[in-house]
């Protein structure tokens, strides 16, 4: 399968920040509703896992691509993206209650733009190995001051600098499982790295569940449907991260993906019952950390065309 156009990948990946927004409300409502955020993260996973069975019943191609793994000569630690997800899911119960909601979004930003840049720098992804150029500095840059503008207002918990670093490396975990999914799917397809996603971060995060004792306990589970489609809304995250990094490199499909986590909470304000409407500082927000990914985006005019140039009188005669 093709990368698809630049533009084309970006709207997937602005789309997908959408969803991802309405997940973090339902998986929050869900968490809320039991008394344990934990299981907001278990139901959004068994749900997303339960969508890729399906996926693998119906979809030859998901098939093909997992009996493909083992030709693909990926190495081990390909297939540990999951796990930057699950860490990202795990990480939000513990701080947002003590840092806010302000605070650790800024955080997870940050890391996740620095983590961008090193993995493009790196070449773990897909598309190889990007420069640390100015612009795509400036573009993480810009990005996360237009986060920053986008939480003027909310409350700020303590300041606890471990809680803080905890986020950053929540940002971190998420670039490198962007890196190493879009591997994957460069190899065996964008559906089985779809599977290979959600099988480890599923372990994953069932495994802290039975050892934080989150399973022993009986909760009450609310009965509003709208409440357990968080998996639905991974598997389109996930998938959209999927298109964008073989297209456009992490850093730029995160910044893409924070844009229309803005553009989706301005729509949840307006959408649900009791919102406060449009906030400015989220709509000028959302639209800096648009231009953030054009800025990221600009190229340095090829070296070697530069050196024709510089070869050239000023009439455009070559110099002998």
């Amino acid at each position: 399968m093709r990368p698809l156009p630049l533009p084309a990948a970006l709207a997937v990946v602005v789309l997908g920040g959408v969803a991802s927004a309405a997940q973090g409300v339902v998986n929050a409502e869900l968490g809320e509703r039991t008394g344990d955020p934990v299981l907001g993260a278990v139901v959004n996973n068994l749900g997303g896992c339960l969508l890729v069975l399906a996926g693998l019943a119906v979809l030859p191609s998901m098939r093909a691509g997992l009996a493909g793994l083992r030709r693909s000569g990926l190495p081990w630690w390909a297939y540990l993206g999951g796990v930057g997800g699950a860490v990202i899911v795990l990480v939000a119960p513990v701080v947002v209650p003590v840092l806010g909601v302000a605070v650790f979004t800024i955080a997870q930003v940050a890391g996740g733009s620095l983590g961008g840049l090193a993995v493009d720098r790196a070449g773990l992804a897909a598309t190889g190995r990007l420069p640390l150029t100015l612009p795509r500095v400036g573009g993480a840059v810009l990005g996360v001051g237009a986060v920053a503008l986008a939480q003027l207002g909310r409350p700020i918990g303590d300041l606890a600098v471990g809680l803080v670093l905890l986020c950053v490396v929540g940002g971190l975990a998420v670039a490198g499982q962007s890196a190493l999914n879009g591997r994957v799917a460069a190899s065996v397809g964008p559906a089985a790295g779809l599977a290979v996603n959600f099988a480890v971060s599923t372990s994953v995060i069932g495994a802290v569940a039975v050892l934080g004792g989150t399973l022993a306990e009986q909760p009450r589970w609310p009965t509003q449907w709208w409440l357990y489609v968080g998996g639905l809304f991974g598997v389109g995250i996930v998938l959209a991260l999927l298109v964008g990094v073989r297209a456009a490199g992490v850093l730029r499909t995160g910044l893409a993906l924070v844009a229309g986590q803005l553009g989706g909470a301005l729509l949840l304000d307006l959408a649900l019952p009791g919102g406060p409407g449009v906030r400015l500082p989220v709509l000028a927000g959302a639209v800096l950390t648009l231009m953030a990914v054009l800025v990221a985006g600009v190229r340095r005019r090829d070296t070697a065309r530069v050196a024709a140039e510089r070869e050239r009188e000023p009439d455009g005669r070559l110099v002998g």
